[in-house]
């Protein structure tokens, strides 16, 4: 009989182990799977802004020298991503793959000029760097024209800006929800032990003797729903890239092992918080409150 009730009680603990090592690993999951939208949201933002850029277009009369001249200049600034000089044959065949029809051959002479394309950093890629850029460049006798789409670089500054405040908004309320779950899910296991951690301190044992097994068991709680959470994020990595192959030019390894990094110590550090503060409740609660409390 008493074999009987140890297999129960035993199997009882393991299940509520599992149970809360599951709980923590989906929420861990979930803020990993966050935090990976948040990065690509990031990294896809820098790739839209450092396509935006302008067209500097060369007078029909300028020498070759000036213009590695002003390309270096421009390569040299900290702000400029790329520069690429396009000739004017080369601005021809590009316009005439695009409309599909040899307008060269029909007007009997080339009338685009040759020009560098200057893309900027992501940091950099406002209305405000680009007039001043603009600016500068305009005194230059051999610059005939500096040439960008004002409204296009602030409407997309500008919805940037409004889909980062939307997605940092729903981060924190995620990140609230997710300790919450975290906290109450561990409560509920220490919950379960509260009659064992009274009998601990009818027999004389310290507080500190009581907490430790909890915060270590905690704590390991924590690194292996870490763990798990992080292998589902890779899995989930790999079939969102095989899924959706452009994903691939938006990686970055060094900030995917950051990511997983922070995962670990999250669920480390909430595991280890929660299983302290529901312990110490039940360390200072009466009697009397622990059948209903």
């Amino acid at each position: 009989m008493a074999n009987n009730y140890e297999k129960y009680s035993q199997r009882k603990l393991n299940t509520s182990y599992i149970s809360t090592v599951v709980g923590i690993t989906l929420v861990l999951f979930m803020l990993g799977l966050l935090g990976l939208i948040l990065l690509h949201a990031n990294r896809l933002s820098n790739y839209v802004k450092e396509n935006i850029g302008f067209t500097v277009f060369l007078n029909d009369d300028v020498k070759e020298v000036d213009i590695i001249q002003l390309q270096k200049t421009l390569d040299a600034r900290n702000y400029v991503k790329s520069t690429e000089f396009i000739s004017s044959d080369k601005a021809a065949k590009n316009l005439q793959k695009d409309i599909g029809e040899d307008f060269v051959t029909f007007l009997g002479y080339n009338p685009l000029p040759s020009s560098i394309e200057v893309r900027f950093k992501a940091d950099y890629a406002n209305t405000d760097s680009l007039k001043i850029l603009q600016a500068e460049l305009n005194k230059n006798s051999f610059v005939k024209e500096v040439s960008y789409q004002e409204s296009l670089v602030t409407q997309v500054n500008e919805n940037l800006r409004k889909i980062s405040l939307i997605i940092l908004g729903f981060s924190a309320l995620l990140m609230i929800i997710s300790i919450a779950l975290i906290n109450n899910t561990i409560r509920l296991s220490v919950f379960s032990k509260r009659f064992l951690i009274r009998t601990m301190q009818l027999i004389g044992a310290t507080e500190n003797f009581i907490r430790r097994p909890f915060l270590f068991k905690g704590m390991v709680q924590g690194i292996i729903a870490s763990v798990i959470a992080i292998i589902l994020l890779v899995f989930t990595l790999y079939f969102a890239q095989k899924e959706i192959p452009e994903l691939q030019e938006l990686q970055d390894a060094l900030l995917f092992i950051k990511l997983f990094i922070f995962v670990m110590v999250l669920g480390i550090i909430i595991s280890w918080a929660s299983t302290y503060f529901a312990v110490k409740k039940y360390l200072r609660i009466k009697t009397d409150y622990l059948y209903n409390h």
